[in-house]
């Protein structure tokens, strides 16, 4: 029989970095692309798309490492069903997150729109 009282204090400490807002103080500074840059935590700067390509490509990873440990625990190479939903609770509030961004942003695009000139 499978314990389902699983340990909840190991998912809410690997989600602690995902949640935790970041101490970026954005620095508009148009580049030669016409993008803003964005200042990074470690004082360089980087540019909007290139961030939102960095952030994207890793919640990809994480539903890429989500699945492939559901494959694991279905074909028995895994038999430990704590890191499963642990992998999958990561991996599904990034997509929560990263939709939640997108959404903000579409939000704040069409206000802008609107605006009166």
């Amino acid at each position: 029989m499978v314990n389902m009282n699983a340990n909840v204090s190991g998912i809410s400490n690997s989600m602690k970095g995902i949640l935790e807002p970041r101490p970026v103080q954005p620095k508009i500074n148009p580049g030669l692309s016409g993008m803003p840059k964005v200042g990074g935590s470690d004082g360089k700067t980087v540019d909007f798309a290139n961030a939102m390509k960095g952030y994207i490509s890793n919640v990809d990873n994480l539903q890429q490492t989500s699945n492939m440990s559901i494959k694991d625990l279905l074909s028995g190479k895994n038999e430990d069903i704590t890191s499963v939903v642990s992998a999958v609770a990561k991996a599904d509030m990034s997509f929560k997150l990263l939709v939640g961004v997108r959404n903000k942003l579409i939000e704040a695009y069409k206000q802008t729109m609107n605006m009166p000139l």
